[in-house]
């Protein structure tokens, strides 16, 4: 197999992480003649190479930060114990005050662009409204609000005093919304009347006004009012004391910013929640704009007057690796609605009118249109498109070549996995290496990823445990009420001691590549082979007759094991014997004859986390006999009807 994309030596030469190696070079006298040895070297020396992405970036400190690594223990990591600064002192620093900062675009085709000097008037004064309601350093505000420009401005404003920032979107009913940002406790609440998606405006003045009945300590309610487009009236407002957004800046106000310790809280973001109670997930101001420098201008390679566009929204972590764009200098776009509404292309048509650099998408849409026969290279002008992020889940291989042959040869494919846990990815792409398809082209730097059999000995070319065997700036400081730690140690913590278990299948290649394999609290057992549900995903949903597939692992009272496997039918297929054969052939033929599911069944469809997870591990629980009301949380998954079906097939 050829890789399908190489980069052209002007590219190597000019890439941000050529220039960084560079750097590193000159400083420590070393010679690193590829990503490889960069690599090695940010995790053999990890004291000298955060040290040198502190001050490449230039981070600003208002004090003597110490040194990078005080102390490297698993958990508890201290990083620059000296340091005292704010991340939004970095968004601003040195933007040209007229170029664009956030583009947003909804489905109706409404487009507002947000300048520099707009976007930072903007976070000065709703930071200037905090303060004036005695809002301060860890004090909690939350939003309930859709992918806005309004949100960036209140998620900077929080940073900016110093308090916490947590956040999800509309699309989540009122129990879960309360699950998650219930518990933090909140003194403020930055929320909007309504939201577009799929053609239809969501009216959200009834949800917003339950919201705030249930967060009893909520001193301040700011309303962005929002109506549909083709309902031009105001919305109707909730009752009560509020603020309406606007209100905020009826003065001008200087962007002041309080300086707090490395690891004190920028913000809390959960897990799906799936399973039980969501995590809250704290991340700190420095751990955070470490790994997103690093991250966005390394290994995505953005650089200040880059369009940047993930499809996202603020319940999901990509939310705030969106955000973080602006930490480079790029101009973030964000969008309002659904990725295939009008028409299948609707994110490449943005790609191309706005002349997107990069283009975040997911592995479901790459997948939705390619079934759809899009060809978005022969539409739509993507001349300015040098990469397309892809997150979620696993991309195939099908999806890869499907981006070179119908998005652009020359356009990156950078497939990357990582998490909510550490808010940024273990394993990417880099702009100096190979991509092969369906594989992960790096491990990104700082991070020592490794794979691990069941007894934590490394292995190659075949399945493990996905782990990090040293510290990362981004991991949790903590989780929210778990004060003794011991929720957090437990998660990552208490297979291998000392090293983080994340609880992702991963291989190894003998070229240093990576494939993921899936959820390894999800994995398939047949006669005590191990294998990945995206091994078969990528085979079966290749197939034109299939839409969507879930396989699942069933361990039975009597010893024995059962293998599903359900599939969403393309529209006017159905599922007769021949179908049913293809299916079979296509895994046998491309997998192995252990792969082959015991039985195939047409489903409705498939239930999805918020950030687009399949529902296997609850799922799995329903089959073997669990009551659906104690291992599912409705409000926290996507099509929560279907939840009845799949409990009718036991």
């Amino acid at each position: 197999m050829q890789p399908q994309w190489v980069p052209e030596p002007s590219v190597v030469e000019h890439a941000n992480v050529t220039r960084f190696a560079r750097f590193v070079e000159r400083r420590h006298g070393l010679n690193l003649p590829d990503y490889r040895a960069l690599w090695q070297w940010s995790v053999d020396a990890p004291n000298q190479f955060w040290k040198a992405v502190w001050d490449s970036f230039e981070i600003l400190s208002h004090t003597d930060p110490g040194p990078a690594l005080a102390d490297s223990a698993m958990p508890g990591a201290v990083w620059f114990p000296g340091a005292r600064l704010n991340i939004v002192e970095h968004v601003f620093r040195d933007r040209p005050p007229r170029d664009p900062a956030v583009v947003y675009l909804d489905e109706a085709g409404r487009r507002t662009e947000m300048s520099w000097s707009e976007l930072r008037r903007q976070t000065a004064s709703f930071a200037a409204t905090l303060r004036a309601h005695g809002v301060g350093p860890g004090d909690r505000v939350v939003g309930y609000l859709p992918n806005i420009p309004e949100a960036v401005v209140a998620l900077l404003g929080t940073a900016a005093v110093g308090a916490v920032w947590a956040a999800c979107g509309q699309d989540y009913a009122v129990p879960a919304a309360l699950d998650r940002l219930g518990r933090l406790e909140p003194r403020v609440l930055v929320t909007t009347t309504g939201y577009g998606y799929a053609g239809k405006w969501h009216d959200r003045t009834d949800e917003m006004n339950l919201l705030r009945d249930g967060l009893p300590g909520l001193e301040l309610t700011v309303v962005v009012p929002r109506g549909s487009p083709d309902e031009p009236p105001e919305p109707a407002m909730p009752p009560g004391s509020l603020l309406i957004w606007e209100d905020t800046f009826t003065t001008d106000h200087p962007l002041e910013t309080v300086a707090v310790p490395f690891d004190h809280p920028l913000w809390v973001v959960f897990s799906s929640g799936t399973t039980g109670p969501p995590k809250g997930i704290v991340h700190g101001h420095g751990g955070v704009l470490l790994e997103h420098l690093k991250a966005l201008s390394l290994h995505l390679d953005l650089r200040p007057g880059d369009r940047y566009f993930w499809y996202t929204s603020p319940s999901w972590m990509m939310w705030n690796f969106l955000v973080s764009g602006l930490l480079v200098g790029a101009t973030v776009v964000c969008y309002d609605g659904a990725p295939s509404h009008p028409e299948i292309d609707r994110l490449w048509r943005i790609a191309a009118d706005e002349r997107v650099t990069v283009l975040g998408t997911s592995p479901a849409y790459i997948a939705a249109c390619g079934k759809a026969g899009a060809v978005p290279r022969d539409g739509h002008d993507l001349s300015a498109l040098r990469s397309v992020g892809v997150t979620g889940s696993t991309l195939p291989v099908t999806g890869s070549l499907w981006l070179s042959e119908n998005v652009g040869a020359d356009v990156q494919v950078m497939s990357i996995s990582g998490g909510t846990d550490v808010v940024t990815a273990f394993v990417g792409a880099v702009p100096t290496v190979p991509v092969w398809p369906g594989e992960i082209s790096v491990p990104c730097l700082g991070v020592a990823v490794d794979a691990y059999d069941e007894h934590g000995r490394p292995v190659r070319g075949r399945v493990g445990e996905l782990v990090v065997t040293a510290p990362m700036p981004s991991m949790p400081v903590s989780f929210w009420d778990d004060p003794d730690g011991s929720r957090y140690r437990d998660s990552y913590f208490s297979v291998y001691p000392g090293v983080w278990r994340h609880g992702d299948w991963i291989t190894v290649t003998d070229r240093g590549t990576f494939v993921m394999h899936g959820r390894s609290d999800s994995t398939l057992n047949r006669q005590g082979v191990r294998m990945g549900s995206a091994d078969i995903y990528q085979v079966v949903e290749s197939l034109p007759e299939v839409t969507e597939a879930l396989v699942l692992g069933i361990e039975q009272p009597d010893g024995s094991y059962r293998m599903p496997l359900f599939v969403v039918l393309a529209e006017g297929t159905e599922l007769d014997d021949s179908v049913a054969e293809r299916i079979r052939s296509a895994i046998r033929a491309q997998l192995s004859p252990r792969h082959v599911p015991d039985e195939i069944v047409a489903a409705p469809g498939v239930p999805h986390t918020r950030t687009g997870k399949k529902l296997e591990v609850p799922l799995k629980r329903i089959l073997q006999g669990a009551d659906p009301a104690g291992v599912v949380d409705r409000a926290a998954i996507d099509a929560p009807d279907l939840i009845e079906w799949y409990h009718d097939q036991r």
